[in-house]
């Protein structure tokens, strides 16, 4: 039995025609082990399935379900449902989500600290040819044997703790055991630009939200800025003096990071942008004073690949580095390049903007020359980020489709997936001020501490679209 993509047009025959009539089948799941439609409080599953059969099914008997399965239109892009498809998981203790459109197939698990990673995706064509893997995951042979498996685990834990301490708790034995002999991992620090050469096309919202959205996942960021218009410094609040005399940036930033190779290190020059979002970023400042030393690096041969000596130096302090770039083809646009491992190309899509990826692919060429002459791998392109995109139905339904398939096929680029939305809430929280002695205080925030502040449907949205966005780029980095 096969499965063919092309015959589900909505919602519901993606459900009737692929999860109900050919998943659960091969998975081995008969009708007295899955559910649809299960209403929980506030949430509605479309598909829950249980390793065990429950008949008659009532909520307040079942154990953590096996498996929830989400079923969207096929014109629905399925990133943009994970951070629904994680509180679902979070709620209901379970432990694998499944989210499909019939174009394409994702399955998340669920770990215990509440996070969900995405352990296997295939395309609707792929289905069947790729049954057997999702079977070893979402199988019920297989996940009787890994609950039997756990239910073994947790019976040795407990005979363990009796034998050796009654008192002793399973969970302070694990963290003796990990104070005694602490894991030694590699580091892995990912340097991500942001990069279009024309301005206007959401570089800075995308890389400080993008930041704070893989800060309150736990990771350690770095920011820099690279733009003399220091947008990304003004964005996180560290612009705090109102007189130039009072200018406490001037004399410690990047520029100074990349005029010698002997002193101004990382450390010495980083921030904390402590109101911009909690966790912290942590930020490498610009300032507009930037653009007049470009000539003097630009005489210094090694100052192109300086940035990646200093950066090597923190890669132990840091998960993740964004850079955000000025809208040029000069040095300060080249270094940042040169030093990633991986390129974002924020566009609105409009013409002019897609006009302009032809030159962002020569310069990438060019800096790919220099990268190979280091002995560096090319960069490597993540995609185009649509950015400030119009909500307007009518624009989202017949010029939208327009622009985005320009990016593959006369440019030959990859799209991503992710879409971040034009919405006023956006602008807002970076122009977000306080009052202070009668005066208005710029006091921008990240989308996701202006939802706290006011916290409405469309600020929601836009934290979501980072939340999306955050997701997609670690699937594809990790």
């Amino acid at each position: 039995m096969n499965f063919a993509p092309e015959l589900c047009r909505n919602e519901n025959e993606v459900i009737s025609k692929l999860i109900v009539s050919y998943l659960l089948p091969q998975l081995s799941y008969s009708l007295d082990n899955w559910h649809q439609e299960v209403k929980v409080a506030n949430i509605r599953l479309d598909v829950l399935t249980l390793a065990t059969p429950l008949i008659p099914f009532v909520w307040d008997n079942v154990k953590p379900p096996s498996i929830v399965i989400e079923a969207k239109n096929p014109k629905e892009t399925l990133y943009r449902h994970s951070r629904k498809l994680k509180r679902y998981l979070n709620n209901l203790n379970a432990r694998y989500g499944v989210l499909t459109n019939g174009r394409e197939l994702q399955i998340y698990q669920r770990d215990n600290n509440e996070e969900i990673q995405l352990v296997f995706e295939c395309s609707g064509e792929q289905i069947t040819t790729q049954i057997n893997d999702i079977r070893a995951i979402l199988g019920k042979k297989s996940l009787i044997k890994d609950d039997e498996l756990d239910n073994i685990t947790k019976k040795v834990e407990e005979d363990i703790v009796e034998v050796q301490n009654p008192s002793l708790s399973i969970s302070s034995i694990s963290d003796q055991h990990i104070k005694e002999k602490p894991i030694e991992e590699a580091s892995h620090m990912q340097v991500l630009a942001v990069y279009h050469n024309k301005g206007g096309v959401g570089k800075t919202t995308v890389s400080v939200n993008l930041a704070a959205s893989f800060s309150r996942q736990g990771k350690k960021v770095l920011l820099i800025d690279m733009d003399a218009q220091a947008n990304t410094t003004f964005a996180t609040g560290l612009i705090k003096f109102q007189f130039e005399e009072d200018d406490n940036i001037k004399n410690n930033y990047v520029y100074h990071l990349l005029e010698s190779g002997d002193f101004n290190f990382i450390p010495d020059m980083v921030r904390s942008s402590y109101n911009f979002n909690t966790p912290e970023v942590h930020v490498v400042p610009s300032h507009i004073n930037l653009i007049e030393h470009q000539d003097k690096l630009n005489k210094i041969a090694v100052s192109r690949s300086r940035l990646i000596v200093k950066l090597k130096q923190v890669q132990d302090n840091y998960d993740i580095v964004i850079i955000d770039t000025p809208p040029s083809r000069d040095l300060y646009a080249e270094i940042p390049l040169i030093a990633a491992d991986y390129l974002i190309i924020p566009s609105d899509l409009k013409p002019f903007a897609n006009q302009g990826l032809s030159n962002v692919k020569k310069f990438v060429r060019q800096v790919n020359e220099y990268r190979e002459a280091i002995a560096r791998h090319p960069l490597v392109i993540l995609g185009v980020l649509p950015s400030k995109i119009s909500t307007n139905s009518r624009y989202l339904q017949y010029t939208f489709p327009r622009q985005k398939a320009v990016v593959p096929k006369r440019h030959k680029l990859p799209l991503m997936e992710s879409i971040i939305y034009e919405r006023s809430p956006l602008s807002s929280s970076l122009n977000h001020t306080k009052e202070e002695n009668g005066m208005d205080i710029p006091d921008p925030k990240s989308i996701f501490e202006f939802c706290e502040i006011q916290s409405t449907p469309s600020a929601e949205q836009s934290a979501e679209d980072f939340e999306i966005l955050a997701a997609e780029i670690m699937n594809k980095i990790k």
